[in-house]
């Protein structure tokens, strides 16, 4: 079955089987992908199946849709093509390959920095919230807040109906240190204040999601 593996930045979120006609792709809740970033449109553009063959077109987004680094209207999808939305990725896979098999694409986000991994190691502990567990180890390159099951670190919602986005936020973990950024804009806190652009963790920082309050602290081996 042919697939979509959605990525932010560089890292793989998650894979999508194309297994119906059309998905729509955009900011509001009803699309098939949400991609909850603000300088995503409403219904930013769609991926359908056409006597066999899969297109992507745009919905008259703002922003526009990218296929390999080129705007475009509507294009035909062919094995390893990028479809790019703002900071997202889409990588369209055909009937019968694995995400292992695409050139330059990770299979997964499970890949430990050594060279941080054998310097310290980071953690956040939950302050506020309780969800799953009281303290999470930091071990992948991206590792995601939100309250989707596919976070890697979920959070309570806020609010009379609870709601939270999917994915609120990410901590990325490079040779030179750790780095948290938004993926809904302004919807997380560092330190109280909205998060707005990536910054750099450092040793004591807070972190908030919805309902949900994080310290993260550094442990050296």
């Amino acid at each position: 079955m042919p697939k979509l593996l959605l990525k932010f930045e560089s890292s793989v979120i998650k894979e999508i089987n194309l297994d119906k006609p059309l998905f729509s792709i955009g900011r509001k809740p009803d699309n098939d992908i949400v991609l909850e970033h603000t300088t995503v449109s409403g219904y930013h553009c769609k991926i359908y199946d056409a006597g066999g063959s899969f297109f992507v077109e745009d919905l008259g987004s703002t922003n526009g849709t990218f296929l390999n680094g080129k705007k475009i209207l509507k294009s035909g999808l062919h094995q390893n093509d990028a479809v790019g939305i703002v900071k997202y990725t889409l990588i369209f896979v055909e009937d019968g390959k694995k995400a292992e098999e695409i050139s330059g694409i990770s299979p997964g986000i499970k890949f430990i920095s050594p060279k941080i991994q054998k310097r310290v190691k980071a953690f956040l502990e939950v302050l506020e919230g309780i969800v799953d567990k009281q303290e999470y180890e930091i071990i992948a390159t991206s590792t995601y807040i939100g309250k989707s099951g596919q976070a890697n670190i979920p959070i309570k919602g806020s609010g009379i109906f609870g709601s939270a986005p999917d994915m609120a936020a990410v901590i990325a973990m490079r040779p030179d240190g750790f780095f948290l950024m938004p993926i809904k804009e302004g919807f997380a806190k560092h330190n109280g204040s909205p998060l707005k652009t990536k910054i750099t963790l450092k040793d004591d920082d807070t972190i908030e999601a919805g309902g949900t309050k994080f310290r993260f602290f550094i442990k050296s081996e």
